[in-house]
């Protein structure tokens, strides 16, 4: 990054089709720092980066288990401008938008057009490796689901609406000691407008991955509960260690799934497909799940949006199931 002055870009951790992420350091104080990179050569990026960006600098203010933007810069050829937390206190993001969108290409790399997301580091890596590289453990797992079903709670309260809810989009932090979730990777998420309740925002535009998606979605029209529906996959998989591989990247993934042969079909297409369809809960090992808990995902993944759980009832429902919890000894 060329702002060397201030960070000092250490070693690549993470690339995708949206961005390329760093670990850094910040060389005044030394302290270890995640930097993005979003390339805006084209709209699409543009309108991903800018999504992920109002979307971070909406939140007033903090929540444990959402990862924290501490600062947003444009690099426009050689110069960087950082922008203003008010969409009125920056207009370089407006000049962005303009030029991308009238389809400037950049054919001098030193005019090239990038947003770089200066972000909480979270040494755990992402939830699927960590929890993937453990065995089962109900109370580890009880706590990053009433953590997760509380960042979701203060999304919605905030009107963001994730859209790409998924284990590898999750980050996993040891500060502390113990490990806490960090719901990351806000590239599709939406800022829903007006102070009315974020699950009366309807959405038509498709997006996510596959197998966390909502029946609804695959229609193309849905809400806010689209984020219950992809929680409630993994929270499923999380339990039981459902995993699938990836096509794409031959990673195994943590989410359930419908089997159809030798085919697997994710969750949500398989309802759309058979709303009447009884989900196996659990599916592997009856005495890892119990009976409040199994009601809780089939709540999470009604097929209906109007029968399953918004994420404030979640919340709620979340901390009163046994699972996950540890017993205490009777003095008798």
């Amino acid at each position: 990054m060329a702002t060397e002055a201030k960070y000092s870009i250490l070693r690549e951790v993470g690339r995708g089709s949206y961005g390329v992420v760093y670990e850094a350091v910040v060389n005044e104080t030394k302290r270890r720092v995640a930097v993005k990179r979003m390339n805006c050569d084209v709209p699409e990026n543009v309108e991903l980066a800018l999504q992920e960006f109002w979307a971070l600098q909406s939140i007033r203010r903090r929540h444990n288990n959402v990862i924290q933007l501490e600062e947003c810069v444009l690099q426009d050829g050689r110069a960087f401008q950082p922008l203003g937390r008010r969409r009125a206190e920056s207009a370089a993001h407006l000049l962005l938008v303009e030029t991308c969108l009238k389809g400037r290409r950049c054919m001098d790399p030193r005019s090239a057009c990038f947003l770089w997301f200066v972000m909480e580091f979270c040494d755990g890596g992402d939830m699927n490796a960590f929890l993937l590289s453990r065995g089962p453990d109900a109370c580890l797992n009880g706590t990053f689901m009433r953590q997760l079903s509380g960042a979701v709670a203060f999304l919605h309260r905030n009107h963001i609406v994730h859209r790409d809810l998924k284990s590898d989009n999750i980050l996993v932090s040891h500060r502390g000691g113990s490990p806490v979730v960090k719901v990351a990777d806000f590239g599709l998420s939406k800022v829903c407008q007006g102070k009315g309740n974020v699950n009366r925002h309807c959405f038509s535009s498709a997006c996510g991955s596959n197998f966390f998606m909502a029946p609804e979605v695959w229609e193309g029209h849905y809400t806010a509960k689209a984020d219950i529906f992809a929680l409630g996959v993994i929270f499923w998989a999380m339990v039981e260690r459902i995993t699938f591989l990836d096509g794409d990247t031959k990673k195994e993934l943590l989410g359930t799934y419908i089997c159809q042969g030798k085919e697997l079909i994710p969750l949500g297409e398989a309802l759309l497909e058979n709303p009447h369809m009884k989900l196996q809960i659990p599916l592997k090992n009856k005495t890892a799940v119990p009976e409040d808990l199994c009601k809780l995902l089939r709540d999470m993944l009604a097929f209906n949006p109007k029968e399953r759980l918004d994420a404030f009832q979640l919340e709620v429902q979340i901390r009163q199931i046994s699972y996950g919890r540890k017993r205490q000894r009777s003095n008798s």
